[in-house]
């Protein structure tokens, strides 16, 4: 591929080799006839599914991946393409740094953010595996995780985790020795493992979230307690457009309760319908026809552990458009 980014590891900053032409460079000469461009068209094409897929396991914002991805393709199509030996390294390399770069702005609108952030959903029906190899760091409760850890550390995990890229390329992505790369995505598994249980099987989930379903319908408080693990937490996403609980609620008694306590209202005139988003099953809370909720679960051998209500209507509108 073309040689790395600036030491900043800035795409964006104006360096010629990092993905984007210098101020005042026109690009890359011929490049911009009719034939040529239409070629890097078909190359972008062929690989935007990973970098759409490497851009939303790094923002966890379907949004703000199309954005980048767009980003990309504006760059490709300016950039002095006969310099990249391998367009598709160099496509992912620019993908994965501006990632990085939109996830320090990100943490901080996301301290802002009105109540619990949840990753925005993604309808994975039709592609599970969402751009990559293998459907790793695509769970929304892994996602919640991945918030954790710094934007470096997050770009090696997706890289090395869902795409399989070998330790010496992640090392030229991320711009650190490949001794280092290999401690980033030690830490990140280690992470990962520390918060969260053993997952139970897909079908398995599919059957404590049908059953929370019916009791949080029911507003059967006892068979809520019977489903949730002792120190699980609910988190409900409304951004402030929609109404919800500001704050996550902690804990199986508590949980329950507060479940129970909306019921009546909440489930009036409501039509649920099944999803795979993220690669989880999930339901598809309707009213009047509408989708109004996105809502899933995540579990281990002790119960469910997290019930995550998706709620803000800009964040749930592509899982409601492609039911």
């Amino acid at each position: 591929m073309a040689a790395d980014g600036g030491p900043d590891g800035d795409p964006a900053a104006g360096d010629p080799r990092a993905g984007g032409p210098a101020a005042g460079d026109s690009g890359a000469g011929d490049s911009g006839a009719a034939g040529d461009l239409d070629h890097a068209s078909a190359v972008f094409g062929e690989v935007r599914p990973r970098l759409f897929g490497i851009a939303y396991r790094m923002l966890g914002s379907a949004a703000e991946a199309e954005d980048l991805v767009q980003d990309v393709w504006l760059r490709w199509q300016t950039y002095d393409r006969a310099a990249v030996a391998d367009p598709a390294a160099f496509l992912a390399t620019t993908t994965t740094r501006l990632a990085i770069n939109v996830l320090k702005s990100a943490r901080v609108r996301r301290e802002t953010y009105v109540g619990p952030w949840l990753p925005e959903p993604v309808d994975t029906g039709a592609d599970p595996h969402l751009g990559a190899e293998r459907g790793e760091a695509l769970n929304l409760a892994v996602l919640m995780l991945l918030e954790r850890l710094s934007p470096t550390e997050r770009a090696a995990y997706v890289l090395r985790e869902a795409f399989d890229y070998p330790y010496p390329q992640i090392a030229a992505i991320v711009q650190v020795g490949e001794a280092a790369a290999r401690q980033l995505v030690s830490r990140a598994r280690k992470h990962l493992r520390s918060g969260r249980r053993a997952p139970v099987t897909g079908a398995e989930q599919r059957r404590l979230l049908t059953a929370f379903v019916a009791a949080a319908r029911a507003g059967d408080l006892a068979a809520l307690e019977e489903l949730l693990a002792a120190d699980a937490v609910s988190y409900s996403d409304g951004g402030g457009a929609a109404r919800a609980s500001r704050f996550p609620v902690v804990g199986a008694v508590r949980v329950a309760k507060y479940v129970r306590a909306f019921a009546s209202r909440f489930w009036e005139g409501v039509d649920v319908e099944w999803a795979t988003v993220n690669g989880q099953a999930a339901a598809l809370l309707r009213r009047d026809g509408e989708v109004f909720t996105v809502l899933t679960v995540d579990a281990s051998d002790r119960g469910i552990g997290r019930i995550m209500w998706m709620m803000n209507p800009a964040k749930i509108a592509a899982v409601s458009g492609a039911a």
